[in-house]
């Protein structure tokens, strides 16, 4: 199973964009789930994150930066 990580903050309309973008898009890869991180519980996230979420990062450890289109997305989840 491939986890990805959706890193986002509570309240962020373009972190709901991109978790509706992902439930549509996901149901579509094979054994893939997400999880939903916020970075206002770690300093080191938000200082990391903070100006770029949401921000995809892939269970190798890349990462996509919104925008995403559902074509990019999958593209994404599939490799």
């Amino acid at each position: 199973m491939k986890t990805f990580r959706l890193y986002g903050t509570s309240g962020c309309h373009l972190c709901e964009e991109a978790a509706d973008l992902l439930n549509t898009q996901l149901p579509l890869v094979e054994s893939a789930e997400y999880q939903q991180v916020d970075i206002s519980d770690s300093d080191a996230l938000f200082e990391r994150y903070g100006l770029l979420i949401p921000v995809l990062q892939h269970p190798d450890g890349r990462e996509m930066h919104w925008p995403f289109s559902p074509p990019s997305l999958l593209a994404f989840l599939r490799s």
